[in-house]
């Protein structure tokens, strides 16, 4: 290197090689569930970018006004603060939240309340909400056959196969109850969605479920870009 390209007394900057794409979301746990279903169904996102969490959790359902104002941007400010941390462009901001009650017309506005939000805050950035019905592990129910991959004696018990996820109660409860020993734990729900990856990948049981709202945003947004 000439002097010339030594001025500055730092070293030369590097070309961001891969795009950033940032989960927000409830816990750690929900964060993995939501890499492993956006690598299944979007594997040229997974590839592009590599996937970080913002690790304060997300709590926005209850929130309204200015208070609502003030917590979406915060998280949009770490989510922006991720990208210059990876030196990358951010591709895509992921938010989850469960809102423990059905897909019906309060699920609707909440999830237009917050998409309007962030839409306002960040227009430039490309945001997903991953809004559970009442929980992320109901997501699951839509792919039956990996929990025995997971575990040999787990079988999803008959009343929940084939039923509209956004309309379960209590998902994490009734996994515990009929999926059999050892007791289904939270911590459980990554492991079941990285297995069924891609072997499980299959048409939606559920057109109402919320998982599929976060892969049509993801679609939306990358067609916008072409």
């Amino acid at each position: 290197m000439t002097s010339k390209g030594r001025q500055g007394g730092g070293r030369a900057s590097r070309a961001p090689e891969r795009g950033v794409i940032v989960l927000a979301g409830e816990d750690r746990n929900d964060c993995e569930i939501l890499a492993a279903l956006i690598r299944a169904h979007r594997p040229d996102l997974g590839a592009a970018a590599k996937l970080v969490r913002i690790n304060d959790p997300v709590r926005l359902r209850r929130k309204s006004g200015p208070v609502l104002t003030a917590a979406v941007g915060a998280l949009v400010g770490k989510a922006r603060a991720k990208e210059r941390q990876q030196q990358a462009e951010l591709l895509g901001f992921v938010v989850h939240e469960d809102l423990d009650g059905y897909t019906d017309a309060q699920y609707d506005r909440i999830r237009n309340t917050l998409t309007a939000e962030f839409a306002r805050q960040s227009p430039q950035s490309r945001t997903a909400l991953a809004l559970a019905a009442w929980e992320s592990e109901g997501w699951l129910l839509l792919f039956p056959d990996a929990f025995p991959h997971v575990r040999p004696r787990w079988k999803v018990p008959a009343p929940l196969l084939d039923k509209d996820t956004g309309r379960v109660k209590g998902t994490k409860e009734e996994l515990k109850l009929g999926l059999g020993l050892p007791v289904f734990r939270k911590s459980d729900g990554p492991a079941v969605a990285r297995v069924r990856a891609p072997v499980f990948l299959s048409p939606c049981r559920s057109p109402t479920a919320p998982l599929w709202f976060l892969v049509w945003d993801l679609c939306e947004d990358e067609d916008a870009r072409r």
